[in-house]
């Protein structure tokens, strides 16, 4: 019998090359990624390339916008921003960021972007479900990462689609980033084509929140992170 099909939100990063397996585990699986200006653009639709490849998607849509370089107000699209590097005792997790100002990092609005053309895309595939690898805990605190977001753009599906039976889905979004490798691991993800650096494309630079909370998850998780860093 052939398998649902569903699209997956696919950055190439930690996050969702997880999410990804387990997507390409139960469904039929159609990646969709966002060069959007981002400082690592290059690298990460390189790692998205890998991961759909190594998963066995049926397809990769690429998809490109410049809006968000455009309108800047990040230091991952707007070069006049520096990306930070992580508290030396490690990157915060959201908890620890309540009532703290939202990163520089955080793009303005993005995952609803991305949502909306994936959406679109299930519509014309027939796909009843739209993975997202978003992650809550023990991550950077951006509000797009919610489970509450998700659960009012599952209500504006609900609303604004054909049939109204398009659900997006966050597997990982109530998980620790040290389950989530552990949950990698067991799968058998391809991690080591991952990409989470936010300036980094030859190596990761070990420095900025994202491979912070990266190395903190393999660590805790007991293993050993698979791809290149700079020498510390």
């Amino acid at each position: 019998m052939s398998r649902p099909k569903a699209v997956v939100c696919l950055s190439g990063g930690m996050d969702s090359t997880v999410c990804a397996m387990l997507a390409a585990r139960d469904y039929e699986a159609y990646g969709l990624h966002f060069s959007y200006g981002q400082r690592t653009e290059a690298r990460e639709l390189e790692a998205a390339r890998n991961v759909a490849s190594a998963v066995g998607f049926t397809q990769l849509l690429e998809l490109k916008t410049e809006l968000f370089r455009r309108i800047g107000g990040s230091a991952l699209t707007d070069l006049s921003i520096d990306v930070p590097d992580a508290a030396a005792e490690g990157a915060e997790d959201s908890s620890q960021r309540r009532g703290k100002d939202v990163p520089v990092t955080y793009v303005p609005f993005r995952n609803a972007h991305f949502l909306s053309a994936a959406v679109s895309w299930a519509e014309v595939l027939g796909a009843g479900t739209v993975f997202i690898g978003a992650v809550e805990q023990d991550s950077s605190g951006y509000p797009d990462c919610r489970p509450a977001y998700y659960e009012a753009f599952n209500q504006l599906i609900r609303e604004g689609t054909k049939d109204g039976e398009i659900a997006v889905v966050t597997p990982l979004i109530h998980l620790k980033k040290a389950d989530i490798v552990r949950l990698g691991v067991e799968l058998g993800a391809p991690l080591h084509v991952s990409w989470s650096c936010y300036s980094g494309e030859a190596e990761a630079c070990g420095q900025c929140e994202s491979c912070a909370l990266r190395l903190r998850a393999f660590r805790d998780a007991g293993a050993s992170d698979p791809i290149p860093y700079a020498a510390q």
